[in-house]
């Protein structure tokens, strides 16, 4: 008798296997961080071309083998295709996804990180945001999630808004992230304490940050 399994979350990473499969990494409500192979999801009739590409956000129905996951259909409730469309909005969510796969494990309870991956990419289709601010709520969320922060800095003297703001991050509900703007000052100063904490606990280089950085400084100097 076969195994059957349904399960809610996000694809993270898609890679091509033989001719016309994918094997994908997905972040789930259920079972945390899994793999899955798609058997046919690279031909083009397939019910399961979109559904594996990244950023796409449903329900799959897996059939459990002996030593891997193999999925038998899908339901995506959202595949963020605006996203997909804004050139640099994309690269932020790719970015979002390299740091939710550097934190994630399989079977490990990670429903925290796939809330802030969704709430932080439709926050990213919001006019209203900045994609800078939105992406130091994500690091300075993903490392509270992880149980990593230590807290402010009392000794930098960062302005009291900051303060307020990384205390609204710290302990806002993942729903409410992203319901504040705040002035310049401000965001360079959430610049600084994000970089601060990611270069001091994160031991990954990330490819989608360095082409951010690379478009940001090219656009400066154009």
């Amino acid at each position: 008798m076969q195994d059957f399994l349904s399960i809610t979350g996000m694809v993270m990473k898609v890679e091509p296997i033989g001719e016309y499969d994918r094997r994908i990494v997905i972040l789930t409500k259920e079972r945390g961080k899994i793999s899955a192979f798609a058997k046919g999801a690279r031909k083009p009739n397939s019910s399961l071309v979109a559904a594996t590409n990244p950023f796409s956000f449903g329900e799959f129905k897996l059939y459990v083998g002996k030593t891997s996951y193999n999925i038998i259909e899908a339901n995506i409730s959202n595949y963020f295709e605006e996203l997909r469309r804004d050139f640099e909005g994309a690269y932020y969510g790719m970015y979002f996804l390299e740091i939710a796969d550097y934190y994630t494990r399989e079977n490990n309870d990670e429903r925290e990180m796939l809330r802030l991956l969704y709430q932080s990419f439709r926050a990213l289709l919001l006019p209203s945001l900045s994609n800078d601010l939105i992406r130091y709520i994500y690091e300075i969320k993903a490392i509270v999630v992880n149980g990593e922060f230590p807290g402010m800095s009392t000794d930098k003297g960062y302005l009291d808004s900051t303060a307020y703001a990384v205390d609204f991050i710290m302990n806002a509900r993942i729903e409410h992230l992203y319901t504040f703007t705040v002035t310049e000052e401000v965001l360079s100063e959430l610049k600084e304490i994000a970089t601060g904490y990611r270069t001091k606990l994160w031991d990954k280089k990330f490819k989608s940050l360095e082409i951010i950085e690379q478009v940001r400084y090219n656009n400066r100097h154009v």
